[in-house]
């Protein structure tokens, strides 16, 4: 009889970690227990999850305890997590020289539009927040459908990446 495995450890990275890291951390966190464990953090934190983050998380009844904007540097320090996977949810993240994490995890870029900076009514930056919901509702839940375990490395980093071009939840990897 074979152990089960541990969840597998994804690390979402952005610059501010106030918004579309949070929502993917807290997506994971909660539609993939189990297969997951998704943590976040910023190369350089705004020190709070926007608000509109929390509002739409809350409202979707995902969970929010224990969110926060914090540094990369928190998971360099002894008896942080070993990442399998690392992905950069920013064009800013993208280009960053990132630390070197122990283990090799397998990183990809997964470049959503920043619902932080939308500006207009109310209803238009919910709306940008949804939609940067759904984009990454969609990569992960593709994600999380492949046989990870039966893949080598460069076939889950080709699909990682073929993850990050989607725009829809209809469009395949």
């Amino acid at each position: 009889m074979s152990t089960p495995r541990e969840p597998y450890n994804i690390f979402f990275l952005c610059t501010g970690n106030s918004a579309r890291s949070i929502l993917a951390e807290s997506i994971v966190n909660r539609d993939c227990a189990g297969l997951l464990k998704a943590y976040s953090a910023g190369s350089h934190p705004k020190g709070e999850v926007h608000p509109a983050a929390l509002k739409l998380l809350e409202s979707m009844n995902y969970p929010t305890d224990g969110l926060r904007s914090k540094s990369w540097d928190e998971f360099e320090a002894e008896g942080a997590p070993v990442f399998d996977f690392i992905v950069s949810v920013c064009n800013k993240a993208a280009g960053e020289v990132c630390p070197i994490w122990p283990g090799m995890p397998i990183r990809s870029h997964w470049g959503i539009a920043d619902p932080a900076a939308a500006e207009g009514a109310s209803w238009e930056i919910d709306r940008a927040f949804a939609e940067a919901h759904r984009l990454l509702s969609n990569r992960i839940r593709l994600f999380a459908s492949l046989p990870i375990e039966k893949l080598d490395d460069l076939s889950i980093k080709r699909e990682m990446d073929a993850i990050g071009q989607t725009r829809d939840a209809r469009q395949t990897a």
